[in-house]
């Protein structure tokens, strides 16, 4: 989130929705660092569990955990001035429609910032041989490289990608986290060890969305009224 925030014009005040935060620790930090209002919003974390751990943070007057599908958020449109999302979006970000729905929920000129996991290039021939192993696993396929995500939002006209890069030493920070989180993940430390940054690393890409770009509507509902018909209408 510190590398990510690099890339954002966060001020104090402002309205941020911190999408996938899992159990919130990246919330406390925006909160504690830029003094904006953070909307925590998770799926796979208890709400109630994360809202113990921002008043233990002391940033209760400025936290606030949402449980909710990214695909089905409980806000206004426009709500926020930015978006943020860390180590989660190639799990739902790779749909050619996603950017549609989540871009109605940042004003014009905000900013939506991803960074994770991800690739040094495109792998457009068979998996590499030290990778095989881990690329049996489904999560390998959603990871791209930064190139990738910058193709990825600009074909759709609705943000101006202002940033898309790779962090230097990305696959050291990936080991680090697994040897602290997972460190009985053998398969991928194995992975990473032998890649040493060749293809695996962290990516980052920051869009502002366009003034004047329309949104499609999304499809909640198709209103239907039934008429009574004839199973069969005219001659054969």
């Amino acid at each position: 989130m510190e590398w990510l925030s690099e890339s954002l014009d966060l001020r104090a005040g402002m309205r941020v929705l911190d999408l996938s935060c899992g159990r919130g620790a990246s919330s406390i930090f925006l909160r504690r660092e830029f003094g904006v209002q953070v909307w925590a919003t998770d799926l796979w974390f208890c709400a109630s569990e994360t809202w113990q751990r921002i008043q233990d943070a002391g940033v209760e007057d400025g936290v606030f955990p949402i449980h909710a599908d990214a695909r089905s958020l409980p806000f206004a449109a426009g709500f926020f001035d930015a978006i943020v999302c860390i180590d989660s979006y190639p799990y739902f970000g790779t749909d050619d429609l996603y950017l549609n729905y989540l871009a109605q929920f940042v004003k014009p000129g905000g900013q939506v910032g991803i960074a994770g996991a991800g690739l040094m290039r495109e792998v457009d021939g068979p998996v590499p041989k030290h990778l095989a192993a881990w690329w049996d696993q489904d999560k390998p396929w959603c990871l791209h490289s930064a190139a990738w995500w910058r193709r990825h939002w600009e074909r759709t006209g609705i943000v101006d990608v202002e940033t898309a890069d790779a962090l230097t030493d990305g696959w050291k920070r990936w080991l680090d986290w697994h040897r602290v989180i997972a460190p009985d993940n053998a398969v991928e430390i194995s992975a990473l060890e032998a890649d040493r940054g060749d293809w695996l690393g962290y990516v980052r890409v920051v869009g502002r969305r366009r003034h004047g770009v329309p949104l499609a509507e999304p499809i909640l509902s198709v209103p239907t009224q039934y008429q009574q018909q004839s199973l069969l209408r005219g001659t054969v």
